[in-house]
């Protein structure tokens, strides 16, 4: 049972990798970025669930529907007036457009709320328990499986039933022909990536409720997003769901053997799936 209860605890654990990465993942498969600021933005809507909970005592998850629309605006123009204009078939410009703004996220929180560890109050919700056959979950992180298959399902439907869904598959296969037929890339991208924050703020409600976070620990959650996205395949959105668990269950198998080893076990979990797969779990077949 004691195993049996470490692989739920890891299933569980990587629901939240699984968001951290969802956002990550579609941006990378519509416009081909590689957003290094990605875990420094999850740390931002983060503190502004922190903020927003703070002044207005509002419940977290209220909190995050008043966020939403606060990180999708960040999300469309840091994407329409920044990213769009180092987009190219050079790949290093928008490197180190994210790695520039990656650093000024972190100094800025710094300076706004200082070194200090922080942690969004989800009242009662932080101990609640569920006992599910022979194992009992904690319902926060239960919450965070669930919101994680939501947001995959949200984003599938979207992507494949909806005509703004039709315009990212368009601009993403050929951007050129997208325009030609009326689509504007730079606009659908911006869109894109406002969504892509939308996620995000998922992600830094549960970041924030189920542990401490400072300004700092952006790259740390950037790493686990990234390798979720790579284990699952570039630019699969079940794929990023499955890296994540996987990437979870390895974390609690290793802590179990010896806590020393959790991270080491996720990184070496990582490094295995791509001596097997190189392409990751489910590539996408125009990759």
């Amino acid at each position: 049972m004691i195993w049996v209860d470490t692989i739920v605890q890891g299933i569980l654990l990587g629901g939240l990798y699984a968001l951290f990465a969802a956002g990550l993942s579609l941006v990378f498969g519509i416009m081909r970025l590689v957003n290094l600021a990605h875990g420094d933005l999850i740390v931002l809507a983060a503190y502004l669930l922190l903020v927003i909970v703070s002044m207005l005592g509002l419940n977290p998850f209220v909190a995050a529907l008043v966020a939403m629309p606060v990180m999708f605006a960040i999300g469309y123009g840091l994407q329409r007036f920044v990213l769009n204009r180092v987009l190219g078939a050079d790949i290093l410009p928008p490197l180190l457009v994210t790695f520039g703004l990656s650093v000024v996220i972190q100094n800025v929180l710094q300076e706004g709320f200082s070194a200090d560890s922080r942690r969004i109050p989800a009242g009662t919700l932080e101990t609640a328990s569920l006992p599910i056959g022979p194992v009992t979950v904690g319902l926060m992180p239960l919450l965070t499986l669930l919101s994680a298959i939501g947001v995959i399902l949200a984003l599938q439907w979207l992507f494949y039933r909806t005509s703004l869904g039709r315009a990212f598959r368009a601009t993403s296969d050929d951007p050129v022909t997208a325009g030609l037929m009326g689509i504007k890339p730079q606009r659908v991208f911006a869109q894109a990536t406002g969504i892509a924050m939308v996620v995000v703020t998922i992600a830094a409600l549960y970041l924030g409720t189920r542990s401490n976070f400072d300004p700092t620990i952006g790259p740390a959650r950037l790493i686990y997003a990234f390798e979720a996205v790579i284990i699952g395949g570039l630019g699969s959105l079940w794929g990023t769901l499955a890296g994540g668990i996987i990437i979870g269950v390895a974390q609690t198998l290793g802590a179990a053997i010896n806590p020393e080893w959790q991270i080491l076990a996720g990184h070496l979990a990582f490094l295995l799936v791509l001596l097997v797969r190189p392409r990751g779990l489910f590539p996408r077949a125009n990759d």
